[in-house]
């Protein structure tokens, strides 16, 4: 199942901002250290513990289950080029993460929430399945009944990335290429999680 507990805790845990900001993190927070009674050891991860840490980064940043990330990771083995960086591109171009690329949602879930409930267009016409993969070239728009929303009409924007273009005014944006490696996470080990299913998906 899809993880939909604290945030803050599994930041915590995995050491690593699920919300690609720090706020995890800001002074203020009660504790910054992983949670549990050995949360403030130092314990130096096995192989194996580091390609399942990277593994849920990756899961838990982009809102999938196990069995979503392995089918998108057998989408990405059939993509020409680097394993590792196709598996990135196919979740970069999982609608809900569009729809929070360009702002229209200040975290992935909240974008989700919006897709779920039919607020979401794709070339015109709405697209209610938030793990849809988009094509670039494609528009993603709000419902012109959606714009007033306060979760879409609020003043507070995420910045976008230079692989989507956002025109606010008019709610809609495009996805303009596939992203390169430079313009994503960098804290992301994605060539562990490409380890990690190489032993899973033939």
């Amino acid at each position: 199942m899809r993880y939909t507990g604290s945030i803050n805790r599994k930041s915590r845990r995995l050491g690593f901002s699920i919300l690609e900001n720090n706020k995890e993190f800001l002074k203020g927070k009660k504790r910054t250290y992983a949670p549990g009674q050995h949360g403030q050891s130092n314990k130096k991860l096995s192989g194996y513990g580091e390609q399942l840490a990277e593994k849920q980064k990756i899961a838990y940043l982009y809102g999938v289950n196990d069995r979503q990330l392995r089918r998108l990771f057998t989408v990405a083995k059939k993509m020409k080029g680097s394993n590792a960086l196709n598996l990135l591109i196919v979740l970069e171009s999982r609608l809900d993460n569009l729809v929070y690329r360009m702002g229209f949602a200040p975290t992935r879930r909240s974008a989700r929430q919006l897709v779920n409930h039919g607020h979401v267009l794709v070339n015109g016409k709405k697209l209610d399945i938030p793990s849809a993969i988009i094509q670039p070239k494609a528009i993603v728009s709000i419902k012109e009944k959606s714009k007033k929303i306060p979760l879409i009409a609020r003043e507070e924007k995420v910045g976008t990335l230079p692989f989507v273009k956002t025109d606010n005014a008019t709610m809609s944006g495009e996805y303009l290429r596939y992203p390169e490696r430079n313009e994503l996470n960098q804290e992301i080990n994605e060539t562990y999680v490409v380890e990690w299913y190489n032993r899973l998906v033939k």
